[in-house]
C-alpha cells in the first residue's frame, strides 16, 4: 500500500541498499506553450517539502549542488527562508525575492512501498530427464541434481513528486512524478534524481 512518509525524505535514508538504486518517470508534465528555460546563471532555489529539518537540510544542499552543475546558481530554501517562517508563504516570497531567485525546484516524497519478488525453481516436467524413470530418466538425474530453492527479494521504492517553477512567472513549467527502487543515502539519490530530472527536460527541448 502506498503511502506518504511522515518523515518525508527520511526514507531515502532510512532505506537498506540493494543493489544500486534506479531511477524513472511515472508520468511527465509540461506546461503548454513553455519554451526553453533560462535559468543558466541565475538563482534557483531547491526546496525539499519535509518537516523533518535534518534531512530537510541535508537534501536541500545536495539539490542546491546539483541544480548549479546544471549551469544555474543553486541555493538551498532552508539558506534563505528562516526556519520558523518556512510555511508562511508571503515571507518566504519576501525572502526570494530580495535574494533574486528566479525559479524553483521542488521534490517532496508522495509515497514508499515495499515490493516483494519470490521466485520457484524452474520445472520441466516434460524435459527428457523427466520423461522416463530408468536408464537416462529421472532417477538418476533426481539423485545427481543440485536443490535450488529460488530466492525472495524485498525492494523499498520511493515516489517523489518533482515541480519546476519560474518563480518571475508565478507558473508551473514542468512537472513529474519519480519512482526510485532501493535508494540508500540522500547525496547519491538527489545526484541521480536531479541528473535524470536533466535528461527528461533536454529531451522535451526545455533546455539547450
Amino acid at each position: 500500500m502506498r503511502r506518504a512518509t511522515k518523515a518525508g525524505l527520511l526514507a531515502m535514508v532510512a532505506v537498506a541498499a540493494v543493489g544500486c538504486a534506479t531511477t524513472k518517470f511515472n508520468s511527465t508534465w509540461t506546461a503548454p506553450g513553455a519554451g526553453p528555460l533560462n535559468f543558466k546563471g541565475k538563482k534557483v532555489v531547491g526546496l525539499i517539502v519535509s518537516k523533518d529539518e535534518g534531512v530537510r537540510y541535508g537534501a536541500e544542499d545536495a539539490l542546491a549542488r546539483e541544480i548549479t552543475k546544471q549551469g544555474a546558481i543553486g541555493v538551498a530554501a532552508y539558506t534563505q527562508i528562516p526556519k520558523e517562517l518556512i510555511q508562511d508563504k508571503e515571507k518566504a516570497k519576501e525572502f526570494l525575492e530580495k535574494a533574486g531567485v528566479v525559479g524553483a525546484v521542488v521534490m517532496r516524497v508522495v509515497g514508499k512501498d515495499q515490493q516483494v519478488t519470490a521466485s520457484s525453481p524452474s520445472m520441466y516436467w516434460g524435459a527428457p530427464n523427466y520423461a522416463t524413470f530408468w536408464g537416462g530418466g529421472y532417477y538418476g538425474w533426481g539423485w545427481g541434481a543440485v536443490y535450488d530453492p529460488g530466492y525472495v527479494r524485498t525492494d523499498t521504492i520511493v515516489t517523489v513528486e518533482i515541480l519546476i517553477y519560474s518563480l518571475e512567472q508565478n507558473k508551473l513549467v514542468w512537472a513529474a512524478q519519480s519512482q526510485t527502487t532501493n535508494p540508500s543515502k540522500v547525496g547519491p539519490f538527489i545526484q541521480e534524481l536531479t541528473a535524470e530530472v536533466a535528461a527528461q527536460l533536454k529531451k522535451q527541448g526545455l533546455t539547450r
